[in-house]
């Protein structure tokens, strides 16, 4: 069974494998929701570096629920996904195993790993507010301001159930409390321009066109709207608004972020090692946030000229472990208020 499981890996992962060396040291074996051309530049880099062979699947969906059919006889030895909900919902399926390494531990903070190590952060992205150019005048904006009745029919978000939501919303019942936050979700749904629907750039697209003058999105949809040339009307989206980073003046504008995890049955767990120890180093830290319009967790290596060009901010330093905790508690608080049915 196991040898079956391997040469399947082996056959789908041969179109995304990252050429070694003439002397290969091994190799390792990468899930991975992040399309390849995002991540072959960091793992050729790596297999230049160490002459360790890198075998990877996409996939959309289903990774994690994959590796816990495969079971001990799974070949996955990375897991590279994204938001603090999946991570940590891997880790509750017991996908993981916890793992101590300086390295890791010196490159990222606290607040972006997981306090039992089975989880790291590799970028940051920030939810923010994007604001139409010609109907919004002010600069500066708190989330809490999007319950203020001013903003009445004026504000479009994607799905409160969506992992993106789910997580800026824990974060606001860590801050604020159950109570508080609930009474805030209340005040944005009676907000709403429309029924919360589409992704992050169809909320930009919806502004460009008039339906609202606010949208919570992340950040690097800026970088992709602004960049894309096979879709140039989404260009004239992202000049229809400027970003607003929430917060920036107190506590600090909510922070998610991209990660990995070493899979709980790793065959090649050395060579796994060295490779989530080299994504947190400066040279990969660059070059994955430049390529997804991130912000490196690598104190000291600078995001890309066009992320900077959307501004500074502060982001807020809770730790993601408690917006971990508070998931389950906001994903109750969208049905309670019933957020996606939009405003009376």
């Amino acid at each position: 069974m196991k040898k079956s499981t391997v040469a399947t890996f082996a056959a789908l992962a041969m179109s995304s494998a990252i050429a070694a060396p003439a002397m290969a040291e091994g190799e390792v074996n990468v899930y991975s929701y992040r399309q390849p051309f995002l991540i072959e530049p960091l793992l050729k880099a790596f297999t230049e570096k160490t002459g360790v062979k890198t075998n990877v699947i996409f996939a959309k969906k289903g990774l994690e629920a994959r590796i816990e059919a495969e079971g001990e006889n799974s070949p996955a030895d990375i897991l590279m996904t994204v938001d603090i909900g999946r991570l940590h919902g891997a880790k509750m399926a017991g996908i993981a195993q916890p793992l101590k390494s300086d390295i890791l531990e010196k490159n990222i903070p606290s607040q972006y790993r997981d306090k039992d190590g089975e989880w790291f952060g590799l970028t940051t992205r920030a939810r923010v507010i994007y604001a139409s150019n010609d109907r919004v005048e002010q600069n500066s904006i708190t989330y809490e301001e999007l319950a203020d009745p001013k903003w009445k029919g004026k504000i479009c978000t994607r799905s409160g159930q969506h992992v993106y939501s789910i997580a800026l919303f824990a974060s606001m019942v860590a801050h604020k409390g159950e109570e508080e936050a609930k009474k805030w979700l209340e005040g944005v749904k009676a907000n709403l321009a429309r029924k919360p629907t589409g992704n992050d750039r169809a909320q930009v697209k919806a502004i460009y066109s008039g339906e609202c003058d606010l949208s919570l999105g992340n950040t690097y949809y800026m970088g992709k709207m602004q960049t894309n040339t096979k879709e140039p009307e989404q260009q004239d989206w992202a000049k229809s608004v400027r970003i607003l980073f929430p917060n920036t003046n107190d506590r600090g504008t909510h922070v998610n972020i991209s990660g990995m995890l070493l899979a709980k049955y790793a065959p090649n767990k050395d060579n796994a090692v060295k490779l989530m120890e080299f994504l947190s180093s400066g040279e990969a830290q660059k070059i994955y946030a430049e390529a997804n319009h991130e912000y490196p967790v690598l104190d000291g290596v600078e995001a890309s000229k066009l992320v900077q060009s959307w501004g500074s901010f502060k982001a807020d330093s809770l730790s993601l472990n408690k917006v971990a905790d508070a998931r389950k508690k906001a994903s109750e608080l969208v049905d309670i208020v019933d957020f996606d049915a939009g405003a009376n």
